[in-house]
């Protein structure tokens, strides 16, 4: 891989990223969907997260999965995926990981789905594996993982046991105390986090009295929610730089503007979600806006800028 934005490639978790954009999971498949839009270049981004996968395919929730709110986005496609053994054995093998990052994106319903799961994609040319602890706990009366410390780092914990691979932990939003969740999530063994993910609501129609979406609720995500994430990441920063611990930032990222806030914030790497929805060409437009705030404020590199955040 060769960057063209010299201020902007960096490392994450000890891997090469070309520029700090990370497409997420859930918007762009499983890497080869995206790619096909024309114009778009792997040259613009550092990583690809790929859609979430469980032990086995799964069809997903009933219509309607997606509904546009003001300044955001409900979705609630329910994992749908073709099972982790298809994505390794199908889908990677179509992916060409000389001009990007490719992130497999674990889920399950149970510790054990957790670790299956992350032993078939440590035995893959996978670049690094991004928990997705915000799924329920079938085990537990299906609480999110992610919304208890401790079973968020047995979950961490138990992937940690099956791959050398970088582990990026995923945390939700929907939790009392994120700065203790990440302090648990560290000694369980992360390299990373991703903060945030979607925030839970709900669209109803007013003609059926019914909710839009076909699950009740779904995930908001989009411009909406980016006040919540960037104080997310900045609490998660806290306890991140005491151990050199990465964080992509996410959550309503539209614009360099609004990218510059989440790595000012602390975040070394930016996730772009939604905002592929409103322009899929979106990235080269944030890539060069960093670059003009760098050289404008006479910075060399990006990383002079991470957790740059003064408080009044």
């Amino acid at each position: 891989m060769s960057s063209k934005y010299k201020q902007l490639d960096n490392k994450f978790c000890g891997l090469e990223f070309q520029t700090p954009l990370v497409l997420l999971s859930g918007c762009v498949g499983f890497g080869q969907e995206y790619t096909r839009v024309v114009g778009y270049s792997n040259q613009e981004i550092g990583a690809i997260c790929l859609k979430g996968t469980t032990l086995e395919n799964r069809l997903g929730n009933p219509a309607h999965r997606v509904y546009e709110t003001p300044a955001g986005m409900l979705n609630a496609i329910g994992l749908q995926n073709p099972g982790a053994n298809a994505v390794v054995n199908d889908y990677l093998p179509k992916l060409d990981f000389n001009e990007t990052r490719y992130v497999a994106n674990v889920s399950g319903s149970t510790i054990e789905e957790y670790s299956q799961v992350t032993r078939i994609f440590d035995d893959s040319p996978i670049d690094a594996i991004e928990i997705n602890i915000s799924c329920p706990n079938v085990k537990e009366g299906g609480v999110a993982f992610g919304n208890d410390p401790d079973m968020s780092a047995r979950v961490v914990e138990a992937c940690r046991a099956v791959t050398d691979k970088p582990l990026i932990t995923k945390l939700s939003p929907n939790q009392t105390d994120i700065a203790y969740n990440t302090k648990r999530c560290i000694e369980a063994g992360t390299n990373g986090f991703a903060v945030i993910n979607t925030l839970m609501g709900m669209a109803i129609d007013i003609k059926s009295r019914k909710p839009v979406i076909g699950n009740n609720q779904g995930g908001l995500s989009g411009p909406a929610i980016k006040p919540i994430a960037l104080l997310k990441v900045h609490q998660v920063y806290q306890v991140c730089k005491h151990h050199n611990i990465p964080i992509i930032g996410q959550g309503g990222v539209c614009s360099g503007e609004d990218a510059l806030e989440f790595i000012i914030a602390g975040a070394s790497a930016v996730g772009i979600g939604t905002g592929l929805y409103y322009d899929p060409l979106i990235c080269a437009g944030i890539n060069q806006t960093i670059c003009d705030y760098l050289d404008e404020n006479k910075l060399s590199h990006i990383s002079e800028l991470v957790g740059s955040l003064t408080l009044n």
